[in-house]
């Protein structure tokens, strides 16, 4: 058997398993969704390829597609309030793909989250302008490529926590998302954690987690 779907783990963790699209066939991807649905669980299908999503929909018809986030996903139903507020924020436009698939998984785990693009360290008065809802946030994810000096500045601003997310945009001594890693990791502001490579689904699921989790004290 190559698919060994974990029906389980909605209830360990109170989220369904999520599929990984790179990498599989329509028909793996199917044989996932549709046994989600049997469980009555929402599908989210991450990193999917345009070309295999007619062939999905027309096996699981309640399932739409985000070009830009690369995500398949159903409504979750009922529809659930979105819970508290993570800002999501891009040093570029380039950077908005990533960005895009942690905000649509963001909304689709149930948290709401407000997109703020386009405000890298190049015109750092873009940024110093939107203090007011950065401060409001619970969460706020910093996606940026080139060499990633953004999530410190938001980092030195806040003080919820900072999740940033590297990305492979940049010129060659970025070297595909290197150069933004190593700098989000030798952040001197403290409070701001870091995920991998263009990794928006990963930055999203942490965030929700600190965003709907309550304070034991």
């Amino acid at each position: 058997m190559d698919v060994r779907l974990d029906t389980d783990r909605h209830r360990r963790r109170g989220i369904p398993e999520i599929i990984f699209g790179a990498g599989k066939s329509a028909a793996q991807i199917i044989r996932m969704a549709r046994r989600l649905q049997q469980h009555r669980q929402p599908v989210l299908i991450t990193r999917l390829e345009p070309a295999l999503f007619p062939a999905i929909q027309a096996a699981v018809p309640r399932v739409r597609y985000d070009a830009m986030a690369r995500l398949a996903y159903e409504d979750r139903a009922p529809r659930h309030a979105l819970k508290g507020l993570v800002v999501v924020t891009t040093a570029g436009t380039a950077d908005i793909p990533v960005a895009e698939e942690a905000r649509r998984t963001l909304l689709w785990l149930g948290s709401r989250a407000v997109p703020l693009f386009d405000v890298g360290v190049a015109g750092i008065h873009r940024v110093l302008q939107q203090q007011t809802l950065l401060r409001r946030a619970r969460v706020i994810i910093v996606v940026a490529g080139m060499e990633g000096a953004l999530a410190s500045v938001v980092g030195g601003l806040v003080r919820c926590p900072v999740i940033a997310v590297p990305t492979s945009v940049g010129y060659g001594a970025n070297f595909q998302g290197l150069a933004p890693l190593l700098t989000m990791l030798n952040s001197c502001a403290p409070g701001v954690g870091v995920v991998n490579i263009d990794n928006g689904f990963g930055a999203a699921y942490l965030a929700h987690l600190i965003n709907t989790t309550r304070s034991p004290y």
